[in-house]
């Protein structure tokens, strides 16, 4: 039986919700530091807390997903500033349901249901084309957004050929 690995980096687009949160904080603390030093020397203390809250808050809104396919089992890790890692989750193809095109007929039956689980890995880039995996995980269902490249929808298919949608009429 041959080995079948695929790796595959994902970087985030950064939304503008993330951009206004960095600004926010940065700004945030260079208002008090200001303030402290021009007002009240009690000020420098929320500049302080501020530069606290920076540092454990803004490397999590730099983001990039490595996506580790071996054997069947696709494991997702979350990049954060490009210094710490964060295994997010895995999938084994054994517990996957079906895997489609985003815009796929073939998902039409789990659209809008609120009781399925919605985890999204992609770069949030509109014109960049992303597969969904339906996963049966504990008991419950969940839809998992990922930017496959072709190798890796083919090593999928080989292995489960029922479960994978190939176009956008399945």
């Amino acid at each position: 039986m041959s080995d079948s690995y695929r790796e595959i980096m994902v970087k985030r687009h950064t939304p503008p919700a993330d951009v206004a949160k960095k600004i926010g904080l940065i700004g945030g603390t260079i208002l008090f530091f200001a303030a402290g030093i021009l007002v009240n020397p009690l000020l420098l203390l929320g500049g302080l807390a501020m530069t606290v809250a920076c540092y454990f808050l803004l490397p999590g809104l730099d983001l990039e997903y490595e996506y580790l396919y071996v054997n069947g089992e696709l494991d997702v890790d979350k990049i954060m500033a490009k210094q710490k890692r964060k295994k997010c989750a895995t999938y084994r193809v054994e517990q996957m349901e079906l895997l489609a095109p985003a815009g796929s007929h073939a998902l039409d039956g789990y659209r809008g249901r609120k009781d399925i689980r919605v985890r999204d890995f992609t770069s949030l880039e509109p014109n960049v084309p992303c597969w969904v995996m339906v996963m049966n995980q504990e008991e419950k269902k969940e839809l998992v957004k990922l930017e496959l490249d072709s190798e890796t929808v083919a090593q999928i298919r080989r292995l489960a050929p029922r479960k994978v949608a190939q176009s956008f009429s399945d």
